[in-house]
């Protein structure tokens, strides 16, 4: 009779070190990069779904991500953010600029809400509860309106940093510390 291998579950997301796991896929660790797409590819492609309306689309922007993440791990800085939402990003733009060359934009607000909803929760268990979009619709009304602004202008229009700071006359650097502030008030807000 053949030696069975034991089973091994899946890490859980939550407990998940994304941090350390990006840190080992720019030492080329494949292992860690494996682990990083078993886990977080089923939900990328169900967030990439959500933006793009395509499964082959969003296939292909999930493949994209994780090409980017394997070549760009070692730009990651963790004192910066959240391993995490850092992967999710990179989706996110992929999935955006896949939009602006088909001369397609994002979704309207009430649409961007939930998908700012995923990215900032779950995304698997966000995707259809509008409660975590009511809840993140008060957080953000809570910010004040130079950390909320690039925030909308970033995650609801698809701006990029540049097109913000020169909308909004602020430095670049200043942009994206606003949104970086604006995200993590968002985050401990949607924790309570």
């Amino acid at each position: 009779m053949p030696a069975q291998k034991p089973s091994v579950s899946p890490p859980d997301a939550e407990s998940f070190d994304h941090a350390s796991a990006i840190e080992a896929c720019a030492r080329g660790d494949e292992a860690a990069f494996r682990s990083l797409y078993d886990l977080e590819s089923g939900r990328m492609l169900a967030l990439a779904m959500r933006l793009l309306n395509s499964r082959d689309q969003a296939e292909d922007a999930v493949h994209d991500a994780f090409i980017k993440l394997w070549s760009n791990a070692g730009q990651y800085r963790r004192e910066l953010g959240n391993g995490r939402a850092w992967l999710f990003t990179i989706l996110r733009y992929r999935a955006l600029d896949q939009l602006r060359a088909q001369g397609r934009t994002p979704r309207g607000d009430s649409d961007a809400l939930d998908t700012l909803a995923d990215l900032l929760a779950d995304p698997e268990t966000a995707a259809d509860d509008s409660q975590t979009a009511h809840q993140l619709s008060d957080c953000l009304g809570e910010l004040e309106v130079p950390r909320r602004e690039p925030i909308l202008l970033a995650f609801f229009k698809g701006l990029t940093h540049e097109q913000i700071a020169e909308k909004l006359s602020a430095p670049i650097g200043t942009i994206k510390g606003r949104i970086r502030a604006g995200l993590k008030l968002l985050q401990e807000c949607l924790s309570r």
